[in-house]
């Protein structure tokens, strides 16, 4: 008996017998699609935290800094430093360094922030807040996941980018300072909290307007501050994220020239300020955050310090791996119930077949060939299952979508559940071996019918 005949021979019976057919499909099709469903839940979610993980958290980005472990001889570049005293401070952030890293493999930008300290800004209508300055490239900022919600960048002298929390919260200097007086007074009243707090929600149109930033004079004695030359805000950066959060992250960047004339302005001396081309802090993006190692590991060979996210990524692979581990033995679990019940109707389906097993033995079909045929068939319940497995899985899917999308997500982008290809081919096996396996013993059982006693007693 050929191959194809023990195949057509399995088909006819899973077509004659439909009552049968169908209940080992359902319990083979909920157990398959059981696994697709989770396999493609855990992939989605953990695709879509890793994406919300790296907004915020940049993982696909390697912070650079001095090598602080290396000692340092003094010496600045640009003020009389020699080529000696560089040599003997190795481990600063030059902006040689940072050319050799802008030309990496796989670095899609590398640009210097240079954090200057914290200020206050002053607007010309005399309202104040205080925030981080930062000196940058500011035509690199789009490279970095910002985006502008007003304006653009601008390489010229005495032009600055604020981001969106810098235009929340600016009050007045005598309704702030009266506030302060009052909560210093009466720290737990809830009006006086209430009243500042909706004043450091409020936003205020910043785009193209005129600010000056001013700090203490260390050199005072009587607690003056310094004042900047006016500053034009040729840029807003949107949030990208909660609005309600970016007033705790208030930032102003300018351009590098711009940041050398404000540390005279404002005698600043944080970090590395005031040395011409040697910065505190750099960031270099990455392609993929599958070549993070790489690249970080090439710019620690120029002795510097570097520092990444990427951690979060292997915690939450770690935390999903375990997820999908669960819901994959939830499915096999599902799948087990159903080779149970293909056992049972497979082995009832012997004994109302022993007529027709014992007449293919007269014709002179072996046990070999007579057991084939029934793995096959069961094999043959397992595919269908298999297949239906697949469309229950697409609905099902379909139905968690339109769930959450009514629901919504709240903040970012929404989570939308996809079945990834690869899942389709693992409920398939899963369904199949199912199949084969529970079709083992019935088939064994077939095989050794006797013959002449089967004929004799139908």
């Amino acid at each position: 008996m050929r191959i194809s005949d023990i195949s057509r021979l399995a088909w006819e019976q899973v077509k004659r017998r439909k009552v049968v057919t169908g209940l080992c499909m359902a319990g083979i099709s909920i157990g398959c699609a059981a696994i697709i469903v989770a396999l493609s839940i855990g992939d989605s979610a953990q695709s879509y935290t890793e994406r919300e993980i790296n907004r915020n958290f940049k993982m696909d980005e390697i912070t650079v800094t001095p090598n602080g472990g290396i000692p340092s001889q003094g010496g600045r570049e640009g003020s009389g430093a020699s080529a000696t005293d560089a040599k003997l401070d190795p481990g600063r952030l030059t902006a040689q360094k940072l050319k050799i890293v802008q030309g990496l493999q796989h670095v899609t930008a590398a640009a210097p922030f240079q954090e200057l300290g914290y200020i206050q800004m002053t607007t010309i209508d005399n309202k104040i807040t205080d925030l981080q300055l930062i000196g940058t490239d500011l035509r690199l900022l789009t490279k970095y996941d910002h985006r502008f919600k007003q304006g653009g960048p601008s390489d010229l002298v005495g032009m600055a980018v604020l981001n969106d929390g810098a235009t929340v919260g600016l009050i007045d200097t005598e309704t702030r300072q009266r506030l302060f007086e009052q909560l210093n007074t009466d720290p737990y009243n809830n009006k006086l909290m209430e009243q500042y707090n909706s004043l450091s929600m409020l936003p205020s149109d910043m785009y193209k307007q005129q600010v000056q930033l001013q700090s203490y004079d260390p050199a005072s004695q009587n607690g003056q501050s310094l004042v900047s030359s006016p500053l034009q805000i040729v840029g807003i950066l949107d949030s990208g994220g909660n609005p309600d959060m970016a007033m705790y992250d208030k930032k102003i960047y300018v351009s590098l020239e711009t940041g050398e004339r404000l540390v005279e302005q404002l005698k600043l001396t944080n970090g590395t300020a005031g040395q011409k081309d040697v910065y505190n802090s750099a960031i270099v993006k990455v392609d993929s955050t599958d070549n993070i190692v790489q690249v970080e590991k090439l710019i620690q060979k120029l002795t510097l310090t570097t520092s990444t996210n990427l951690y979060q990524k292997e915690a939450i692979a770690d935390q999903f791996s375990m997820i999908k581990k669960a819901a994959l033995g939830i499915g096999v679990f599902i799948l087990i119930i159903a080779s149970i019940s293909i056992i049972v109707a497979m082995t009832m389906s012997t004994h109302a077949r022993r007529r027709q097993i014992g007449i293919m033995k007269v014709l002179g079909a072996n046990m070999g060939q007579i057991r084939n045929m029934f793995i096959t068939e069961a094999a043959l319940l397992g595919m269908l299952g298999g297949l239906l497995g697949i469309v229950f899985s697409y609905l099902i899917v379909f139905g968690i979508n339109k769930l959450i999308g009514t629901a919504g997500m709240g903040m970012g982008e929404p989570l939308v559940i996809t079945i990834p290809l690869m899942t389709l081919p693992i409920g398939i096996a899963f369904a199949v071996m199912t199949g084969v396996l529970s079709g083992i013993y019935p088939a064994i059982s077939a095989s050794r019918t006797n013959a002449l006693t089967a004929i004799k007693r139908d």
